[in-house]
């Protein structure tokens, strides 16, 4: 990828990141099935250290005076929690961690992969933060679910719900304080979204809420029919 002043949505870096997102979906699914014993364990492992190794030095980097923005520097947003349920589901194959990293993931966190709100492209520090922590939520999501087989449940289901809410609560509270816009629960994003097409705030805000809860459902429910294949260590929900 070529270096640019300016991210372009669907440009050459956008879909670079897209193809080897692709790649390793299929990749961690398949590594996922195919482990057992030590190895399954020192994998999770060894994912979740790289998630911290990428995550953590970015995240302070954009406390930093010379990144620093009030408007997008605070760990506010719904994948700066993401990838912290990623690493406690990988490192203890915890159940509820499991099933809020695969609901945010596979749904939150693709639309913002697809529609990006972001303006710097390769290699500024905020593109490598952004897709960085983007796709190894993702990844995370289908290596411990169709992988690892770390089933949700109507119960983890429920808490996950409700777990998010209380997060929109605190996050608008913020915003309104604050003059942000974190998890655009103010405000639509500046970038085109599929919240575009949900009406002006607040009612953008209520459809996504119920159209997320629905589809959370539905992805819920198939893995509800099936048995865990494997002994779940440290899953309580």
């Amino acid at each position: 990828m070529l270096a640019a002043d300016r991210f372009e949505t669907y440009g050459p870096s956008h879909v670079t990141v897209l193809a080897v997102f692709a790649v390793g979906a299929v990749l961690v699914v398949l590594a996922g099935r195919r482990l057992r014993g030590p190895a399954e364990q020192a994998v999770r492992r060894t994912f979740a250290i790289a998630i911290l190794a990428v995550t953590v030095p970015l995240q302070i980097l954009q406390l930093t005076p010379d990144e620093w923005n009030l408007q997008t520097s605070l760990p506010f947003q719904l994948c700066d929690l993401a990838w912290m349920f990623a690493v406690h589901a990988l490192w203890t194959r915890n159940r509820l961690t499991a099933t809020i990293t695969y609901l945010w993931g596979i749904t939150l966190t693709t639309q913002g992969m697809l529609t990006p709100d972001l303006a710097s492209d390769f290699p500024d520090p905020r593109f490598l933060m952004f897709w960085g922590m983007h796709l190894l939520i993702v990844w995370s999501s289908l290596f411990l679910v169709p992988g690892l087989r770390i089933l949700p449940t109507w119960h983890t289901y429920r808490r996950t719900v409700a777990i998010t809410l209380a997060w929109a609560i605190c996050a608008y509270a913020f915003n309104v304080v604050a003059g942000t816009n974190y998890g655009y629960l103010n405000r639509l994003p500046k970038n085109s979204s599929l919240l575009d097409y949900l009406g002006p705030w607040p009612l953008f805000v209520v459809l996504e809420i119920a159209i997320v809860a629905v589809v959370w459902a539905l992805l819920t429910w198939p893995w509800t029919r099936e048995k865990v294949s494997r002994p779940v260590s440290g899953s309580r929900a």
